[in-house]
């Protein structure tokens, strides 16, 4: 499981990292400068990291099943080459499928306005600059974005569905709460992150809104990565032992500046 979420943090460090560059400069200009073949980078970076992240919830999903329907395997079946092999596939899968994608783009003609309402570039606000009828890229890039979320989505749904029916057949309570406990880290996950890549890729062009569509990037390249991490902490024992400590140690400090100042009053 450790070894799942450790990459998992790579894509996200890399999501953001892929993103932050133009977003600073648009917090400290107004305005972001970037070249056209950076810009098509760019664009190619955020969808793979995105796409990989996609695949590797679905592999943290099966884990778990594994973990809770299959214990006694376990460690037979979720070996280290496994785990390898698994995790080669969500990076192999996350930038092989956007390069159909940006090779089209990249033959699209931009002769007209070159500025775009975006912390970033993506292939939404990109189109609307093309000069071209871009129909067939919208409707590509509609058809792969909704293919790989929603075969994502729905392979994890199934495969939660059996986790739940193994869960309901346990004999005691204290079983069912613990088997659960181990994948609802993940499934808090799944569903922000399905929840902001919905509304931000599956969107027709007719109904496309710069207001919409940078609302949902923030959205996705921001409160994601800064709520990945908090999801999986707070589930760690250490993690919650340390910040009580530390609450513990900052209320006691406030009470005694409190007290001498009370004494200081009175004397």
């Amino acid at each position: 499981m450790y070894f799942f979420i450790s990459t998992l943090s790579v894509v996200e460090i890399s999501i953001v990292t892929t993103v932050y560059p133009t977003l600073f400069a648009l917090f400290l200009n107004g305005k972001a400068y970037i070249s056209f073949n950076c810009c098509f980078l760019q664009m190619y970076a955020f969808d793979a990291f995105l796409i990989t992240e996609n695949y590797l919830l679905s592999v943290m999903a099966y884990d778990r099943y594994i973990a809770i329907c299959y214990a006694l395997r376990y460690h037979t079946i979720m070996t280290l080459k496994f785990c390898k092999i698994l995790i080669c596939l969500c990076w192999l899968f996350g930038f092989l499928i956007p390069l159909v994608m940006i090779i089209m783009v990249t033959r699209l003609p931009f002769c007209g306005p070159n500025e775009i309402e975006h912390i970033y570039c993506d292939s939404s606000p990109l189109l609307t600059l093309a000069c071209s009828n871009s129909a067939l890229d919208v409707s590509m890039d509609l058809t792969v974005s909704s293919f790989t979320i929603v075969f994502n989505s729905v392979l994890i749904g199934i495969i939660y569905i059996n986790i739940l029916i193994t869960i309901l057949k346990m004999k005691t309570s204290e079983e069912r709460k613990k088997a659960f406990s181990t994948c609802v880290s993940h499934l808090i996950m799944a569903l922000v992150f399905y929840g902001s890549v919905a509304f931000m890729y599956i969107q027709l062009q007719a109904s496309y809104s710069p207001e919409y569509d940078l609302a949902t990037a923030i959205h996705q390249s921001t409160l994601t990565p800064l709520l990945s991490p908090l999801i999986y902490s707070f589930r760690n024992k250490e993690i919650k032992n340390f910040i009580k400590k530390q609450l513990y140690s900052k209320t006691l400090n406030i009470r005694k500046i409190n007290a001498l100042q009370r004494l200081a009053r009175n004397t």
